[in-house]
């Protein structure tokens, strides 16, 4: 008889005890509880099942997996896969219950298994062209030929077409830019054995979005890594992956170092129907990283180019001249850039260390200027040092990086965020975020920072516009998601800007910046409510700014004994240890101390406080816009003339 296994209706499948692989979901379940297990070992545990008892090679699962012709780190692509897999299900590779390893064969699935990977699901007679022979190989390669094949044929219609789809059938996903194609370098996977490791392949996986957004971003956009990073060590199907961050085309690699080497492979992936167009495997000495980088990226975004129009390949630059001490200075950058995305204050003082060990190894190196600059400028935002002490040294290590290359977005984008709330020079600021825009049009900070800065001059429109370019690339960034609350918040729109606001908490209750929908509450009136809110969050910045918070609510309620009682907690904290003056003054703005207010007002013009760029906008100053003492404020801080 003939035994015929549809392809298009998959049916959960059953081994061991409690075990359940549902090929259509890609979800492996033991006992309904969804166990971690990535796309391409799924495939391989659903191959060597449907082999029920036969030895695969390991030819045989390049083929089914990756097709014919493709260059692959075998080594360690299926080694790990298999790897993951016996941890998945708690397989002992000396005693195995489920995969044995068949030396140098190949791998046998050895566990009964239940459900129809082989049973007899007659076919129809018309039965489509898809349906292959259960207990034969999938043989994929021709199909993916010919996919491949009307793939180029209207491919120029693709973009436009998932940019209607994405939109229309989950609308928090944005439509890629007009004009442009949008691709998602997934995090490299760590092959090393080692999870310390991670910085490099994660560094490695920065790298490439750096280098794939700089190349053509007028027809290329490139996902930001905080997105990205979501997905490290996902079990999500492509398909679920390019939906929640609308994309197109996924870049999926791995990573493996010993002491002198290092192979790199890389794999784009057309999500529709993940037809692999490319694939290269790289192995190179640690001392030509720089380059292999670059190389990497560059044919990566000419494939993905040729693909979608046919233009002629981008002109590959010549190879940049390092010196003797390039690696070990690019590697210490990596491990900075690891800590600084963190986004904590130890990661800060980390990244710092890290990124002045590699100017004391290579003093050359503009982008490590670059991340001490960041590094800088955010830690007087977080409130660690003081803005006059920060600032300073943030500047320096902009103003270093331009000397370097002049052409390098993050760092005339921190001089822009450096000379906006230091300086509080906004044409300045302006021009430098357009700069930074101009030359990197993928760098999702740059168009975050802008919105933000548009915002602060009540420029909406054009900051909302600014916003949903800066979430496009960065779809799950919960600060771009936030600094949007914040925007409806300053343009009065409250009930938006909550809307926001609970978004963002629902997928991290004590992010600090959502924080502001306790201001949208009060501006609402709804003062039972704000303080219901702010009593679930968790402001870890200090206690002064916990009581703070409270006198403000209380005052603006009207509840003036309970926030007078707030007001000298905040007091009694300062005392012990004096801080920024924002909570003193957040405190005393809310308990209605006019005159108080305005004196702290002045140590915070003294500290440079970024609270002072919301002067022209934050609903929260509108009661004291009549007083002289305010507008000539305003002046100072560069708002009027």
């Amino acid at each position: 008889p003939t035994f015929w296994k549809p392809l298009m209706e998959p049916t959960p499948i059953r081994f061991g005890d409690d075990f359940e692989l549902d090929r259509r979901s890609q979800k492996l379940s033991r006992a309904g509880r969804t166990l971690k297990l990535e796309r391409i070992p799924t495939e391989i545990l659903v191959l060597l099942m449907e082999k029920n008892g036969e030895t695969v090679s390991r030819e045989q699962i390049i083929e089914r997996i990756w097709g014919n012709g493709v260059f692959l780190d075998t080594d360690n692509s299926i080694n790990g896969a298999i790897r993951k897999i016996r941890q998945a299900l708690k397989d002992d590779p000396e005693q195995p219950q489920f995969i044995q390893t068949v030396t140098g064969s190949g791998y046998r699935f050895i566990a009964p298994v239940i459900g129809p990977m082989r049973g007899p699901e007659v076919a129809p007679q018309d039965a489509s062209p898809t349906a292959v022979r259960a207990d034969e190989p999938l043989d994929r390669t021709a199909s993916s030929r010919r996919r491949l094949a009307l793939v180029l044929g209207f491919v120029l219609l693709l973009s436009a077409a998932l940019g209607v789809y994405f939109q229309s059938r989950h609308s928090t996903s944005p439509a890629p830019p007009a004009g442009r194609s949008m691709l998602a370098v997934l995090p490299f996977e760590n092959f090393t054995g080692d999870a310390t490791q991670d910085y490099f392949s994660d560094g490695l996986t920065e790298e490439m979005i750096s280098q794939l957004g700089n190349l053509d971003p007028a027809h290329l956009g490139v996902i930001a890594r905080t997105s990205v990073m979501h997905y490290k060590h996902a079990q999500a199907p492509l398909t679920q992956i390019a939906k929640e961050l609308g994309v197109q085309y996924v870049i999926e690699g791995s990573v493996r170092r010993d002491a002198g080497r290092v192979r790199i492979t890389a794999q784009l992936i057309q999500v529709k129907d993940q037809t692999h167009l490319w694939a290269r495997q790289y192995d190179r000495d640690l001392d030509n990283l720089l380059a292999l980088q670059s190389e990497i990226a560059r044919e990566i975004a000419n494939e993905i180019e040729f693909s979608l129009s046919g233009r002629r390949p981008i002109d590959a630059a010549p190879p940049p001249s390092h010196g003797p001490t390039a690696y070990e200075a690019y590697d210490l950058y990596l491990r900075g850039r690891f800590f600084w995305n963190k986004r904590t204050l130890e990661g800060f003082r980390e990244a710092i260390e890290y990124f002045q060990q590699a100017i004391a190894k290579d003093p050359g190196y503009a982008r490590a200027y670059a991340g001490l600059a960041d590094s800088y400028a955010l830690l007087g935002g977080y409130g660690v040092t003081p803005q006059t002490e920060s600032m300073p040294k943030a500047r320096a290590a902009a103003l270093k990086a331009l000397e370097l290359d002049s052409s390098l977005a993050e760092a005339h984008t921190s001089l822009a965020l450096i000379t906006e709330n230091f300086d509080f020079d906004w044409p300045k600021a302006e021009q430098e975020y357009r700069r930074a825009i101009e030359l990197n049009p993928s760098y999702a900070t740059a168009h975050q920072w802008y919105a933000e800065y548009l915002a602060l001059l009540g420029r909406f429109d054009e900051a909302l516009a600014e916003s949903e370019r800066a979430r496009a690339l960065d779809p799950l960034s919960l600060i771009i998601a936030a600094d949007k609350g914040a925007i409806l918040y300053y343009a009065r729109r409250y009930d938006e800007a909550i809307v926001q606001f609970r978004g963002v908490r629902e997928m991290e209750p004590d992010f600090p910046r959502a924080q502001m929908m306790v201001s949208a509450l009060v501006e609402k009136g709804q003062f039972v409510k704000a303080l219901a809110e702010f009593e679930k969050s968790d402001d870890r910045r200090s206690e002064a700014w916990t009581w703070a918070w409270r006198a403000y609510v209380y005052g603006r309620a009207g509840e003036h004994a309970q926030a007078q009682q707030s007001l000298e907690k905040v007091q009694q904290s300062y005392k012990r240890r004096p801080i920024s003056p924002d909570p003193m003054l957040w405190a005393l703005l809310g308990a209605g101390k006019r005159d108080e207010t305005f004196a702290w007002f002045e140590k915070a013009y003294a500290d440079h406080s970024n609270l002072l760029t919301t002067l022209k906008v934050n609903p929260a100053f509108d009661p004291l816009r009549a007083d002289p003492r305010f507008e000539n404020l305003m002046q100072r801080v560069q708002f009027t003339p």
